[in-house]
């Protein structure tokens, strides 16, 4: 089969995220590393004949100054990931793809992102949405005419906006349309400004971010006006994959969560943005919903999250349950999960990356419910809570797709 050439825009291109993505991308590439982490590379998913690792090309917008060489290195340094030798091989795949980068938005990110805004993004600060809009897919467009690409996929792993206003959620595509033409101040933030760019552009959007995106009515239904897919939000990579793991055997087996306590603490750049108590919301909401979900019932529940710098990259969660069993004795669960938040999420970013592309080539459209695994709170109706559902929920696609 001929080569295809995709393209990877990611919103927020140079954190640490994406510069995880672009580092394993680059070593999958030279075959550096195998695909241990990535979902998409189990057995069960070679029959899909998935996307190539030098089938794709990245851009992306970021706000803030800065290279993915620095960041890789920042990491390196700081939370002692990455293999030295490895970042030399890959450093030219690195700086071929940061020539595709450019200026993000600052719309209604909130004043804790604006704060890292450097003096690309600061020039466009106040323009109107529509202008940004305008802009954004006018970059959009530009990476897949230069590239010569078959279709775009548009990534969102940026730091988490403060909550959305409520009156988003009951406006209609036209209306929603409207409040972006608009020359007074608009309510729609900069991922569902994205969103919108990519939907009309025809291309792809994962959102795996807390922020709105594409989780809005009005946005579901102008992608299923243009058939494109979409699916977001908030990628599941640590604690709450436990909780989604752990809280059906306490279901299955009757035993009554009476509390559920969790604790997390990291020091990297989504630390310092979720230190503010406005983007935090929007964090620990997303994280708290699952277990009344599982369970039929809400237990009492704490989630905290904590900024302390040393920390570095790395993610610590502590977990206290305390359930009740027969004859009313009460006992206790406690678990500890400690893991590189870049090097949890970017693998789910390939594989989302992979597994997307191959829903394109199958000509399907609208919310990709089947990838519902990958995120704490999935989009599309009659998602099942449960992790083992939602996987099953793969497989079963992936059966389908592959005939």
């Amino acid at each position: 089969m001929a080569k295809r050439k995709i393209g990877v825009w990611l919103i927020g291109a140079l954190g640490g995220i994406s510069t995880t993505v672009v580092v394993g991308i680059a070593a999958l590439r030279q075959k550096l590393v195998d695909e241990v982490g990535l979902v998409s590379g189990l057995p069960q998913f070679a029959k899909l004949g998935l996307l190539g690792w030098d089938e794709i090309t990245v851009g992306g917008h970021e706000i803030r100054d800065t290279t993915y060489a620095a960041e890789a290195q920042q990491l390196h340094q700081k939370s002692g990931v990455f293999d030295g030798d490895m970042l030399r091989a890959v450093a030219p795949t690195l700086a071929e793809f940061e020539k595709n980068i450019r200026p993000g938005t600052l719309i209604n990110v909130g004043s804790t992102i604006e704060k890292f805004a450097g003096d690309a993004a600061i020039k466009q600060r106040g323009e109107r949405p529509a202008v940004a809009l305008e802009r954004i897919s006018a970059d959009l467009t530009e990476f897949q005419k230069q590239h010569n690409l078959d279709h775009v996929i548009v990534v969102n792993v940026a730091s988490t906006e403060p909550p959305q206003p409520a009156e988003l959620r009951d406006l209609t595509w036209p209306q929603l349309q409207k409040k972006l033409d608009a020359d007074a101040v608009s309510p729609v933030p900069a991922s569902s400004i994205y969103a919108v760019a990519a939907i009309q552009c025809g291309f792809s959007h994962v959102n795996f971010t807390p922020s709105v995106g594409t989780d809005l009515p009005a946005l579901e239904a102008f992608a299923r006006e243009r058939n494109v897919l979409h699916v977001g939000r908030d990628g599941k990579t640590g604690e709450t994959l436990m909780k989604s793991v752990l809280a059906p055997m306490f279901a299955a087996r009757n035993l009554q969560v009476q509390s559920w306590v969790g604790h997390n603490i990291f020091g990297n750049m989504d630390g310092k943005v979720l230190d503010d108590p406005v983007n935090k919301a929007n964090k620990v909401k997303s994280k708290d919903h699952l277990l009344t979900e599982i369970l039929g019932y809400k237990p009492q529940t704490l989630v905290t999250i904590e900024y302390i710098e040393s920390m570095g990259d790395w993610k610590t969660a502590w977990d206290h349950i305390h359930f009740r069993g027969f004859l009313n004795t009460k006992m206790i669960l406690q678990f500890m999960w400690q893991g590189c938040d870049s090097l949890l999420a970017a693998p789910l970013v390939l594989d989302l990356i992979r597994f997307t592309d191959r829903s394109h080539r199958a000509g399907q459209g609208g919310v990709m419910r089947q990838l519902s695994s990958f995120f704490k709170s999935p989009m599309g109706d009659n998602v099942p809570p449960e992790f083992h559902e939602q996987f099953a929920l793969l497989e079963q696609w992936a059966d389908e797709v592959a005939g």
